[in-house]
C-alpha cells in the first residue's frame, strides 16, 4: 500500500510486530535508546512460540558464562557456524550474530533485575566435534519464577494445554539427572524434589514455572518496568510505504478497527513463521501430508507475506525446526532423550536403521524427509525397544516407578492401556510378530535386530557411530561403557513407538542482512523494514548449532534492529539540525 498523506491515528518511533522473545528484546532495546516503541500481538495472549519453548538461549560468550570463568574465542564460534551453515548464510550475518549475542544478553541483564540468566555448563553444542564446536556448550537459561508476580498479566501469558501439574517445575540443569532416575542418586533426588514442589504448590498456592514460561514472564515484568505499551489481539494487516518504497508504518486491526500507525524509524517484524498456514505449508512443504507444528497457532506467516507485498525476498522456505514426534490421542511427545537411550533402535518402512538415533533432533528430522536408494519411507519410522528398557528409563514421559497418583507422567511397570489402544504403540512377544504389526518385512527386522545387538555387545556402532559424540552421551546411561549402546533382550515383550515428523516452527522467511534489514531480491535493503526470528531465513541456515539456537537469533537480531533504527533516527535528527542551522 503506497501512501503519501498524513492520515495516521498513531505515530511511534518503532512498531514491533510479535510478542515473543525477539519482539520484547527489540522493544526494550528501543526504549533504552530513547525511542518510543509500540508492540503489537495478533493473539489475545503474549509470548508466542517463545512461551512454549524450552527457554534456553544459545549465546557463546554470554555474561553468565564469563561469570562462571568460561571464555570462548568468537573466531571459534564463527568457524563453527560457517561450517554448519555451509554457505547458506553470509559471513557478515554470522559475525553480526556472534558479536551482538553477548551484548544483547548483557543489555537484558542490566536493564532489569528480572532478567536473571545462568549458564548450563556441560550441555554440549549439538556438533561439538566440528571445528569451533564446544563440549561445554553455550546454553543460557532463565531462572524460574512464580507466575503470581505477573498479577493480572498472568492470564495473558500463552501456555501449553499439556504439561505438568500446577507448581511442578524442573530446572534446566536438573533435567539430565531426571532422565537418569535409575542410574544415579541425583536422578532420584530430582524426582523427590518434583514431588516436594508439587506438594508445596498445593499447600501454598505457588505457581512456579521454568523454561519458556519463565522467560516470557520475566520479559513481561521488565516490559512493565519500562512502562512500554502492547496491543494484544491486534493483527498486522499490511505495511504502509511512501512513494520511494520505504516502509513508514502499518495498518493494524486494534479493538476491531483498522488503525494506521506511522513509524518515524521503522517496523520490526518478529511475528513468527508460517507454522499454521495451510496454504503456505502446502506450497513450501508439499512432502508433509498433514503438517504437525508446535509453534504458536497464531503463526500463519503474516509478517512474511506483508514483507513480500512491499518487495522483500524470501529464503529457506522449505525449512523448519524439525523433530521426531510420537503422536497419540492423549497428546504428542517430542522424541529427545529416548533416542539417546541404549537399548533401542529406529527403523524405516522396510525395517532398516538409517541414522545415528542419538543425533540432534533437527538432523534426525531432516533425515526423515530423505528416502534411501530403495525408496523406503522414513516419514513414518518406528523406535524399537524392550520391556526392560521401559522399566529402567524415562521413555516418552513414562516414569519407571510404582504408580503414583500425583506424578506428572504415566508411572507403573506396565504400558498404559491408553497407549496400547492408540496407533502410536505396538507390542509383541517376538521381533517377527512385532514386524507384522508395524508393517515391515519380518526377515529384515530380525536382521536389523541381530545386527544391532551384535554392535551393542561390542559397544561400538560401526554402522552409524552412535555414542561417539559427546552430545550423544549427554542423556545416555552413564553406567555403561558406551552410554548409548546395550543389547536389546532376546526375549520380549517388545514395543514399537511410531515416530512422525513434526516441528517447533518454520524457520524460512524474509531475507535479511547483518543489520536485520529486509532485503529485496537484488540485495538492496527496504528502508524502514526489519525482521527477526522465524519471520526470517534463519542465520542458522538448515542447521541447529545447539539448544537455544532458535531463541538466540530472534533476540539478537531484535536487539540489532532496534539499535540500527536508533542510529538512523539519530543521523536523521542531526542532518535536520544541520539543515536548519545552515538555512539560518
Amino acid at each position: 500500500m503506497s501512501e503519501t498523506d498524513s492520515g495516521f491515528e498513531r505515530t511511534v518511533d518503532i512498531l514491533v510486530v510479535g510478542s515473543g522473545a525477539g519482539g520484547f528484546t527489540a522493544a526494550l532495546a528501543a526504549k533504552a535508546r530513547g525511542l518510543e516503541p509500540l508492540l503489537i500481538e495478533k493473539a489475545d495472549q503474549f509470548g508466542g512460540t517463545s512461551a512454549l519453548s524450552g527457554g534456553g538461549v544459545w549465546i557463546p560468550g554470554a555474561p553468565a558464562q564469563v561469570r562462571a570463568g568460561h571464555t570462548i574465542d568468537p573466531e571459534d564460534v564463527v568457524t563453527y557456524l560457517r561450517t554448519l551453515t555451509d554457505g547458506e548464510v553470509s559471513e557478515a550475518r554470522i559475525r553480526a550474530f556472534v558479536d551482538n549475542a553477548p551484548r544483547m544478553m548483557d543489555f537484558l541483564e542490566k536493564i532489569s533485575p528480572r532478567m536473571q540468566f545462568m549458564w548450563k555448563a556441560g550441555y554440549p553444542d549439538y556438533f561439538p566435534e566440528l571445528p569451533g564446536g564446544s563440549s561445554e556448550g553455550s546454553v543460557i537459561n532463565i531462572r524460574q519464577i512464580d507466575l503470581r508476580e505477573l498479577g493480572a498479566d498472568e492470564k495473558s501469558l500463552l501456555s501449553s494445554l499439556a504439561g505438568p501439574p500446577k507448581g511442578m517445575w524442573i530446572a534446566p540443569e536438573e533435567l539430565r539427572h531426571f532422565y537418569r532416575l535409575h542410574q544415579s542418586w541425583k536422578g532420584k533426588g530430582v524426582f523427590l524434589k518434583l514431588i516436594g514442589r508439587t506438594l508445596r504448590a498445593r499447600l501454598l498456592g505457588e505457581r512456579k514455572v521454568a523454561i519458556g514460561q519463565a522467560l516470557m514472564a520475566r520479559f513481561m515484568l521488565a516490559f512493565r518496568e519500562q512502562n512500554l505499551e502492547m496491543w494484544l489481539a491486534s493483527p498486522l494487516q499490511s505495511l504502509i510505504t511512501d512513494q520511494d518504497g520505504s516502509v513508514i508504518g502499518a495498518v493494524v486491526r486494534h479493538e476491531g478497527v483498522d488503525r494506521r500507525v506511522r513509524t518515524r524509524g521503522g517496523v520490526i517484524l518478529a511475528s513468527g513463521g508460517f507454522d499454521h498456514s495451510p496454504e503456505m505449508r502446502a506450497k513450501f512443504h508439499p512432502f508433509l501430508e498433514s503438517p504437525r507444528s508446535y509453534g504458536a497457532t497464531s503463526n500463519t506467516g503474516d509478517g512474511i507475506l506483508a514483507g513480500q507485498q512491499v518487495g522483500a525476498d524470501v529464503g529457506l522456505m522449505d525449512s523448519a525446526w524439525w523433530y521426531p514426534n510420537v503422536h497419540r490421542a492423549g497428546g504428542s511427545i517430542h522424541a529427545l532423550n529416548e533416542r539417546m537411550m541404549p537399548a533401542q533402535f529406529i527403523v524405516n518402512s522396510v525395517g532398516k536403521r538409517y541414522i545415528n538415533e542419538a543425533t540432534p533432533y533437527s538432523e534426525f528430522g531432516r533425515a526423515m524427509m530423505t528416502s534411501d536408494e530403495s525408496g523406503a519411507d522414513r516419514m513414518e519410522s518406528w523406535l524399537i525397544t524392550d520391556h526392560r528398557s521401559w522399566n529402567r528409563y524415562v521413555i516418552f514421559g513414562h516414569l519407571p516407578l510404582p504408580k503414583i497418583p500425583f506424578a506428572p507422567a504415566p508411572t507403573g511397570r506396565r504400558m498404559p492401556a491408553s497407549w496400547l489402544d492408540s496407533d502410536a504403540v505396538e507390542t509383541a512377544g517376538s521381533i517377527e510378530d512385532l514386524a507384522v504389526k508395524i508393517g515391515v518385512p519380518r526377515s529384515r527386522l530380525r536382521e536389523t535386530f541381530d545386527r544391532f545387538n551384535e554392535l551393542a555387545k561390542q559397544g561400538v556402532d560401526e554402522d552409524f557411530h552412535r555414542g561417539e559424540s559427546i552430545y550423544d552421551n549427554y542423556n545416555g546411561d552413564i553406567t555403561l561403557p558406551n552410554p548409548n549402546l546395550t543389547p536389546i533382550d532376546e526375549d520380549g515383550p517388545y514395543y514399537a513407538f511410531k515416530l512422525t515428523l513434526a516441528d517447533f516452527g518454520t524457520n524460512g522467511g524474509l531475507v535479511t542482512d547483518e543489520r536485520a534489514r529486509a532485503l529485496r531480491a537484488d540485495g538492496t535493503p527496504i528502508r524502514g523494514l526489519y525482521a527477526t526470528g522465524n519471520t526470517t531465513a534463519s542465520v542458522m541456515g538448515y542447521s541447529y548449532a545447539g539448544a537455544g539456537a532458535t531463541l538466540s537469533p530472534t533476540m539478537t537480531f531484535g536487539f540489532v534492529a532496534a539499535n540500527d533504527i536508533a542510529n538512523e533516527v539519530t543521523i536523521a535528527a542531526c542532518s535536520a539540525a544541520e539543515s536548519v542551522a545552515t538555512s539560518e
